[in-house]
């Protein structure tokens, strides 16, 4: 009995802490009109109209125009309406508490990993996944860390009952940990802390040479025995898969680009990409876009000035590289729900409100390879929100509505059951 009064006392709590029950499919068609319509492509539409059904965007124009609208109508005078935003290279739903190692599922044993694939550990019931709804951030590319080569990410959105159907786009690309340039020394053990040449920074590359050539050998024979690893490149030899490189530094940058294409890897997206704009020429001559971190962090050089994490975006922008936002680090998981304010620090430094929301619309979609997101066009799927304010300023994100596929969902979640609570505490008093 008293095992019986456990577990339903486990699956009482279990209930009421339970993500939000995803949307059902779109039966219904909107219209949402009178709102600042921000495309993604750079473009606006004041006072626009869009409308969509069938999780399908059907029409984006004037609501000036004379036209039949679709189903139930939306007011959205005086508010805005954008894409839904995507975040690139983040573990989001790998991990749900950082200090319960349990709960942690990004990152395996070994350092050659590409048939490694994060999506079958993707979390879709994640408290942490719900509460980047109420922000605007409603897909995702779901990445794995660690070793040299952590395996293959997959981009999902955020309303979905398991990972089948939150996928958008199944092992879009592999990733890759470039070797350190420099090491730290370990103060620990009397060593000198400064920054110096990684003396194993060659026999690195070397190794990571060595797999590529066996990959080579092993896929042009007749493949026995069975090698994962090895099979798990041909996508990223034949073109049909990216090859995101985690690396940062002038030399480390150069050095992952020209040795990517020695060994025959077809399309290179750099990711973290601090001091990027120091080789703008190199990526733009071999067509490499790049996915920066997070504005909010220190240079990294001593002597760099102090906003330059805050203006790179600008500079590659202004250069022709194809740049796009993603988050790693610390509390990457958490902090992805900020991620259209860390766009919106780019925006106050140089690149502006609409380049910058590029950066996790368009831009992102066309990194990873979505071409059905990302923008407010004809023929996309349906997934936007309504803001009653400019989404990529934390004092005005505020959320009335957002659809995915069409699909009305809620942007309820325990952060804003608990702000409400507290808000009324102190309205009563």
């Amino acid at each position: 009995m008293k095992h019986i009064y456990n577990i339903l006392c486990f699956l009482f709590i279990g209930n009421i802490i339970a993500q939000q029950t995803p949307a059902p499919k779109q039966t219904e068609a909107y219209s949402i009109e009178g709102a600042t319509a921000h495309l993604g492509n750079g473009e606006v539409i004041e006072n626009s109209l869009i409308m969509f059904s069938d999780g399908k965007i059907k029409f984006v124009g004037s609501a000036n125009m004379r036209i039949a609208r679709m189903g139930t109508v939306i007011n959205a005078k005086g508010k805005h309406i954008y894409p839904g935003f995507i975040a690139a290279n983040t573990s989001l739903g790998l991990a749900e508490i950082d200090a319960v190692r349990a709960t942690r599922d990004f990152d395996e044993v070994g350092s050659m990993l590409p048939h490694i694939r994060s999506i079958i550990a993707y979390n879709a019931e994640s408290k942490v996944v719900e509460t980047m709804r109420p922000n605007g951030v409603l897909m995702a590319q779901i990445t794995p860390r660690g070793g040299v080569i952590s395996g293959t990410s997959s981009v999902v959105q955020l309303d979905a009952w398991n990972w089948e159907d939150a996928t958008i786009k199944t092992d879009d690309g592999v990733h890759m940990n470039w070797p350190q340039v420099f090491s730290r020394g370990r103060w620990w053990m009397g060593e000198d802390p400064g920054l110096k040449p990684n003396k194993n920074y060659q026999k690195s590359i070397d190794k990571l040479k060595e797999f590529f050539a066996n990959a080579k050998s092993y896929l042009a024979g007749n493949k026995t025995p069975k090698n994962l690893p090895y099979e798990a490149l041909q996508g990223v030899l034949n073109g049909t898969q990216r090859m995101f490189v985690h690396v940062s530094g002038e030399k480390g940058i150069t050095d992952a680009v020209n040795i990517c294409k020695e060994l025959g890897v077809k399309n290179i997206v750099i990711v973290r990409g601090q001091e990027a704009e120091k080789v703008a020429d190199l990526l733009k001559a071999n067509n490499v876009p790049v996915i920066l971190e997070r504005a909010h962090r220190l240079p990294n050089g001593e002597d760099a000035d102090y906003d330059r994490p805050f203006r790179a975006a600008k500079i590659l922008t202004d250069a022709g590289i194809l740049v796009g936002l993603g988050m790693e680090g610390d509390m990457e998981r958490m902090s992805t729900r900020n991620l259209p304010f860390y766009a919106g620090t780019y925006a106050a430094y140089g690149l502006g409100k609409e380049k910058a929301l590029q950066l996790i619309t368009q831009n992102n979609a066309k990194i990873l390879g979505v071409d059905n997101v990302g923008t407010l066009e004809v023929g996309k799927d349906a997934t936007l929100f309504i803001s009653e304010g400019d989404a990529l300023d934390m004092r005005t994100n505020i959320l009335t509505a957002a659809f995915i596929q069409g699909r009305k969902i809620s942007l309820e979640s325990h952060q804003t059951k608990l702000w409400k609570r507290y808000a009324n505490k102190y309205k009563k008093q």
